[in-house]
């Protein structure tokens, strides 16, 4: 991927959790990071997901290293790992639910999968950051992924739209906690891409037409965009932002909420 900002990130080192496969958002970014000039260190979570993310990352000489954010030791054991290395920022793209809870109502989550979904897409960056604190630059930049149904009700979404308000919440609480420290924590509200997690959410291709059909730039968000957004936060370019939500999805979020088909709306 080229990048306008060849030199954006030129000497800087940053981890990035989450890429699935060359569709994520996660490898989106870490591809634009890598043209900007980073260096990069990248993880899996388990074997299964080693086989899809390390020829990924040969591609751009990124370190990679195991690391399930469900567990306190893999955290511990990657910080232990990285010693001696400084972070310039962290990209976190990490989040689950249960495929059967991702259609119907949200009375349709289970207990199990409410504390799953909250652990793996929320508490884990709250997890991570408590992990590599010691490891990150003044002036750190710390990126996560959101999505619209945080706070507006989206059809099928249910309990991870729960677990990004809380994941809103929490970059607000890290980044007052770690702002005197320098470290800035910021979302970016990604609209619906067509990625290995999204088609997880019934009707999910609906969604994409919706979104296509009735965004103000009458198309769908792109990997692209959302790379280019998160250049912009990683970078020094937002120096001053801290505790924030960008969205980018094509001006999705200014719109009326989405209508409920089954409804008749």
């Amino acid at each position: 991927m080229s990048t306008p900002y060849p030199k954006l990130l030129q000497g800087k080192t940053g981890l990035v959790m989450g890429i699935a496969n060359e569709w994520s958002l996660a490898w989106g970014i870490a591809e634009a990071a890598h043209a900007a000039g980073a260096k990069l260190i990248v993880t899996y979570a388990n074997a299964a997901m080693e086989k899809r993310v390390r020829p990924l990352a040969e591609k751009l000489s990124a370190e990679v290293h195991p690391c399930d954010v469900q567990a306190d030791s893999q955290l511990s054991a990657l910080a232990k790992t990285l010693e001696g290395t400084t972070l310039d920022f962290m990209v976190h793209a990490v989040a689950f639910a249960h495929k059967d809870e991702l259609k119907g109502g949200i009375t349709n989550t289970t207990r199990e999968g409410f504390n799953l979904a909250l652990d793996v897409s929320c508490y884990s960056l709250i997890a991570l950051m408590k992990a590599m604190a010691p490891l990150l630059a003044p002036a750190a930049s710390v990126v996560t992924l959101s999505y619209e149904g945080s706070t507006k009700v989206v059809p099928n979404y249910n309990v991870m739209g729960v677990a990004k308000a809380a994941l809103e919440a929490a970059v607000r609480y890290l980044a007052a906690e770690f702002g005197p420290k320098g470290t800035r924590v910021n979302a970016l509200s990604a609209g619906p891409v067509n990625t290995l997690a999204a088609r997880g959410i019934a009707d999910f291709q609906a969604m994409l037409k919706h979104h296509e059909k009735t965004a103000p730039l009458a198309r769908l968000t792109t990997q692209q965009d959302v790379a280019g957004a998160a250049l912009y936060l990683l970078s020094s370019l937002s120096s001053g932002t801290t505790g924030e939500v960008h969205f980018v999805d094509t001006g999705a979020h200014i719109l009326g909420p989405t209508p409920f088909a089954d409804r008749g709306l």
